[in-house]
């Protein structure tokens, strides 16, 4: 009976140990981090970075093209992953929008895998484009297709597949050595993604490891696109 007792009360300090308070303050950030870098939002993130904050990728195109292709990317990245979840959610092929589970993440993921695709088909047809941009999407397609088949065993991070492609996006910038202000740009990419995974930990239900995993993976996919098409 003592051996009952004693168990059950390492249970519940367990449960305890998981289930940590934060501070209501804590917990909006954590909520805020995790909206504004939404996985569906880090393509277009990527491409005004690349537009504006690495000017010399876009060298002879007006802020107008800029903005049509940003604009392009964020209509196929955005709109059409969205409208599939919705359209899903509707349907009653899932649950939540949020997709909480391993299993509502299934279609989500092919979706966007085909839309990635599509786009970097498209771009790469049109020499406007420039090309460390339809490297970054093919790199985020591989991403998306890793994490389909990671999903079978955990449930990898989306969030923090997408600012791992960021921060791979950061490290082929400063090996091709056309990089601008190559101090802070990294720093501030490298910030964004340790604020970004400590929110996922705070706010869902997600382990270390699906977020370590997810940005390595996301981070090696990357160098394998630019190893291809940079």
């Amino acid at each position: 009976m003592e051996q009952d007792f004693s168990l059950e009360e390492n249970v519940l300090q367990q449960q305890n140990k998981n289930n940590i308070s934060f501070p209501v303050v804590v917990k909006w950030l954590a909520h805020f981090f995790s909206f504004i870098f939404h996985p569906l939002f880090i393509p277009v993130i990527a491409t005004w970075y690349l537009a504006y904050i690495q000017p010399g990728y876009f060298t002879g195109i007006s802020p107008q093209e800029k903005n049509l292709i940003i604009l392009r990317v964020g209509y196929i990245t955005i709109f059409y992953p969205a409208l599939t979840v919705l359209l899903l959610k509707g349907l009653g092929f899932i649950k939540s929008i949020f997709l909480k589970t391993q299993r509502e993440r299934i279609a989500p993921y092919i979706a966007t895998n085909f839309f990635y695709f599509w786009m970097f088909l498209v771009f790469r047809n049109q020499p406007e484009v420039p090309t460390i941009l339809t490297s970054f999407i093919f790199g985020a397609f591989l991403a998306s297709s890793v994490a389909l088949i990671s999903n079978i065993y955990f449930k990898i991070s989306m969030h923090a597949l997408g600012v791992g492609a960021l921060c791979g996006l950061a490290l082929i910038n400063i090996f091709s050595g056309f990089t601008y202000a190559v101090f802070l740009t990294p720093m501030i990419i490298v910030l964004i993604t340790g604020l970004v995974s400590t929110s996922r930990l705070i706010v869902s239900d997600h382990k270390p490891f699906d977020i370590y995993s997810a940005i390595i993976l996301s981070i090696l996919c990357q160098m394998v696109a630019y190893v291809i098409f940079g």
